[in-house]
């Protein structure tokens, strides 16, 4: 009996040290891994796909889910990742991979939590964007008791993206401490964009999978809205064109934009390719809405600079653009971008939104709270499809507030729109640092685009626009803290030689910047 207690001592103790102090780096170790990895084979073979994946998901998603909680940069950059690729196995399977989004959300925000339980300083929420913020959720989740609603049901489901997700705001603010989380995030946005440019475009130049097909072919208004002009218009991981073009026209935008900015000139040329791709990918993404977004930033841009060079840039893209529009042809992809500027050739899309607009105006009128979340799009046909409003396209955001949320509604938003850009514009103007005087420009030119496509599109609340533009607005916020703080690594920034027109640290004057002439 000894015998056997002194063995049992030894095994244990031996399969502690490989399970603990050697941490599976072992013969045992990498045994048990390739006999897991064969049982787990084994399963996903003998069941359906979307076991697998479901199965996977666990297995992968428990331990990042962890890591998000500790690391909420990690984590924001996680549920960007999740936003623009969850389209993609959305053709394949049918899961309610949205669910995931609402997951991470609430992971981040107990993560939040609970280290503001030690710290108690919320000192990085001090600011009017963060107050209207608070008014607006706070105004749709009233909007659950709307003697108007015809469905609670419905508010559930889009009370999520038009009040759930904004707080990703907060949690950014918390979570950008330092100057190179910012940086990092915005080059992953970047790259995410990037990527899915190249895809889209390996869908027009290569074609569509096999699986891709079944899912266009699969819904007959999926099919009329995509199939246009005898082609089938990119949609790259995105569940539609429209929302695809818009996402790379202002990401677009901003990549040229920080291209002007002072960096290294290898650095210039991948963004400058970057944004080259997003715009071949916009155009053939085939939507009006993003085609009108880039001259529009640039006119924008050039009112916020007032530099001659970017004025004379200007000039030179009219007359392009002018010769352009005039210039016939016969390709569908260049007629189509064409028509965006050619107003006889899209007064019937402009004639019918104004009318649509027009008949809606009276029940705005009377009903200034609206008549409820999800009355109208999907929801609305789908939870209360024999009311008026489920049948009626409203075509634009923010129409779409003013009838769901009512006047009152659309005045919140419009104040929590107009405090964005005013904030951005006035620490544009504010800081002296070139870098985030750069970041800041391409910050507002995006804040601006989103404003102007969410009227004749709903641009803002769609994925991945919505989690991409609640983030910006969090940089909009915290960037400014980091304008007197010279000596960080970025990715971006040239090396600093006195006599060169960039900003240096003055280690006689506190630390602050002075421009050498």
């Amino acid at each position: 009996m000894e015998q056997v207690s002194k063995a049992y001592q030894t095994f244990r103790y031996w399969l502690s040290e490989q399970l603990v102090l050697q941490k599976l780096y072992s013969p045992l170790g990498f045994a048990l891994m390739v006999i897991v990895g064969l049982l787990l084979a084994y399963v996903i073979a003998s069941t359906s796909i979307s076991f697998g994946i479901v199965l996977l998901a666990l297995i992968v998603g428990i331990p990042v889910v962890l890591w998000s909680m500790a690391d909420i940069v990690f984590g924001l950059g996680l549920i960007l990742f999740i936003a623009v690729f969850m389209g993609l196995p959305s053709k394949y399977i049918n899961l309610p991979l949205g669910t995931s989004l609402d997951i991470m959300l609430f992971v981040l925000f107990f993560g939040l939590l609970v280290q503001q339980i030690k710290e108690r300083d919320f000192s990085w929420a001090k600011s009017p964007i963060s107050g209207l913020v608070l008014i607006w959720v706070g105004y749709n989740l009233a909007q659950a008791f709307n003697p108007t609603a015809e469905s609670r049901m419905a508010y559930l489901f889009t009370v999520r993206s038009m009040a759930g997700l904004i707080l990703l705001y907060f949690i950014a603010c918390y979570g950008f401490k330092k100057l190179s989380h910012i940086l990092n995030i915005l080059k992953f946005i970047l790259l995410l964009a990037f990527v899915s440019a190249l895809y889209g475009l390996k869908q027009e130049f290569f074609g569509f999978t096999q699986q891709e097909l079944v899912w266009l072919y699969s819904d007959p208004h999926r099919f009329e809205l995509i199939f246009q002009w005898s082609r089938i218009r990119i949609f790259s991981f995105f569940s539609d064109p429209t929302n695809y073009g818009i996402y790379m026209a202002y990401i677009g935008t901003f990549c040229l934009i920080l291209a002007t900015g002072p960096y290294r000139l290898s650095r210039k040329i991948i963004l400058i390719f970057a944004a080259l791709c997003m715009f071949a990918a916009m155009i053939y993404a085939g939507s009006r809405t993003p085609f009108v977004l880039v001259p529009a930033g640039v006119v924008f841009l050039v009112t916020l600079t007032l530099k001659q060079k970017h004025i004379i840039g200007l000039i030179c893209l009219i007359a392009l653009g002018t010769l352009f529009v005039l210039k016939s042809t016969s390709s569908a992809v260049l007629f189509r971008v064409q028509s965006a500027f050619d107003l006889s050739k899209s007064d019937d899309t402009i004639n019918v939104r104004l009318n649509n607009q027009t008949k809606i105006q009276p029940f705005i009128h009377s009903h200034p709270f609206g008549a409820g979340l999800g009355a109208t799009g999907m929801w609305g046909q789908r939870f209360t499809p024999n009311s008026k409003l489920a049948k009626f396209a409203h075509d634009s955001g923010f129409v779409r507030i003013a009838v769901e949320l009512g006047w009152v509604g659309l005045l919140l938003y419009a104040a929590l729109l107009f405090v964005i850009i005013r904030t951005s514009i006035y620490n544009y103007l504010r800081v002296r640092d070139p870098v985030v005087k750069n970041i800041y420009l391409g910050l507002t030119v995006v804040v601006f685009q989103l404003i102007l496509a969410n009227y004749p599109q709903e641009a803002i609340v769609v994925l991945p626009t919505s989690i991409t533009f609640y983030i910006l607005v969090a940089m909009i916020v915290r960037l400014k803290e980091f304008d007197d703080h010279q000596q960080y690594d970025s990715p971006f920034r040239t090396t600093l030689q006195p006599g060169k027109g960039i900003s240096e640290l003055d280690n006689k004057s506190s630390g602050r910047f002075r421009h050498k002439s």
